[in-house]
């Protein structure tokens, strides 16, 4: 894969703020199409994540861990900082982590690693 590619390929993670800015930019983008399917889709996605009888660090930790599975890196560096924000734990993180591992197999690994290679990122910018 070309070094060249933009930030979002699969398997060239980027920084953080590459990815910030190519979600914002892109989802500008696409919502201000106007589409009604898509923009209903995006607030449902959105209204997920809200607290309710969950609260939004453990729908964070669920999100993570089925983007883990699912093998989705833009999703899972979604998740990783939102998980940030929420102020998760490095064990809660693992503890995550493990279970996403155990649903999904082996083939989970590389997502693992990038994961933690991510994860790693946010906790240097916090500190």
């Amino acid at each position: 894969m070309s070094k060249s590619g933009p930030p979002h390929e699969h398997g060239e993670q980027g920084s953080l703020e590459e990815f910030r800015k190519f979600r914002e930019r892109m989802n500008a983008e696409i919502l201000g199409e106007g589409n009604v399917v898509i923009n209903r889709f995006f607030a449902l996605d959105a209204r997920t994540y809200e607290a309710g009888a969950l609260d939004v660090k453990t729908k964070e930790l669920l999100g993570l861990v089925a983007s883990l599975v699912l093998r989705c890196d833009d999703c899972v560096t979604y998740h990783l900082s939102r998980c940030a924000e929420e102020r998760v734990t490095r064990a809660e993180l693992f503890e995550s982590l493990s279970v996403g591992l155990v649903v999904g197999g082996s083939i989970v690994i590389p997502h693992l690693r990038r994961a933690v290679d991510r994860w790693s990122e946010l906790e240097r910018l916090a500190r």
